[in-house]
């Protein structure tokens, strides 16, 4: 059983999802989106109360031992004027709050119009802007992406791809579908560009073999031989790689 809720720590907002399993101690964890409690199946709501408030003082300490992981729960306040810069690319962002229907976004030139709706609330406008700002970035980027996806796929493995596609995707960095679609993420693109090819590179291994067994590993090291390196960078700048 599944259940959420929200804990305050060292002034930010965390999520929380609390899981009842068979179990018979309690776990604490915090991910680069959410904290997790585990807590024994049956466990009456003052025992869950009680173990909410220790989880908000170990998230705290966490935090201060690891001020990285603040990043991801800081909201970033984008305003008019504000330069986004993303792969070496800069974009002036031009933000204006209408009556319409809905929001909107556009590239021109090296800006970013973006337009929101007035009659949505402040979260979402936030939520919004995040998602439109990945989208346009998306659209600029996706030729150099799609051109070196098929590169590296002519450099390695060979095998068909259906489509490439490039989209906001904050659990993985990249997939790869049984039909030979390749999928990256656009938080991929705040990434140095031999940390992006890692990442093509193994979403194309998956062309071969759909797992990561021995081999899948054994096929990304013959390509990579230093992906371990790139691995290693994506797991210590995740936090950093955002809109």
């Amino acid at each position: 059983m599944k259940a959420r809720t929200v804990i305050k720590a060292e002034g930010l907002e965390i999520p929380v999802d609390i899981f009842h399993e068979l179990r018979r101690d309690t776990r604490f964890g915090l991910t680069g989106r959410r904290a997790t409690l585990r807590v024994p199946h049956g466990a009456p709501p003052e025992f869950v109360r009680e173990q909410i408030m220790r989880l908000e003082v170990w998230v705290a300490q966490v935090l201060r031992d690891k001020p990285a992981m603040r990043e991801p729960f800081t909201r970033k306040n984008y305003q008019t004027g504000d330069i986004l810069v993303v792969g070496g690319r800069k974009y002036l962002l031009d933000l204006k709050i209408e009556e319409r229907s809905s929001h909107t976004a556009r590239l021109i030139g090296d800006t970013i119009h973006i337009q929101l709706a007035s009659h949505a609330s402040e979260m979402h406008q936030h939520k919004s802007i995040k998602t439109l700002l990945s989208r346009v970035v998306a659209g600029d980027f996706y030729p150099e992406i799609h051109q070196r996806v098929h590169e590296w796929n002519s450099r390695t493995v060979r095998r068909p791809i259906k489509s490439v596609n490039l989209k906001y995707n904050h659990s993985n960095w990249g997939s790869c579908s049984s039909n030979s679609n390749v999928n990256l993420s656009t938080r991929l693109l705040f990434a140095p560009v031999p940390v992006q090819d890692y990442v093509i590179v193994h979403e194309l291994a998956h062309l071969v073999e759909m797992n990561h067994s021995d081999k899948f590993w054994a096929l990304v090291a013959h390509y990579m031989p230093d992906y371990v390196e790139k691995e290693r960078w994506l797991k210590a700048n995740r936090a950093l790689c955002d809109f």
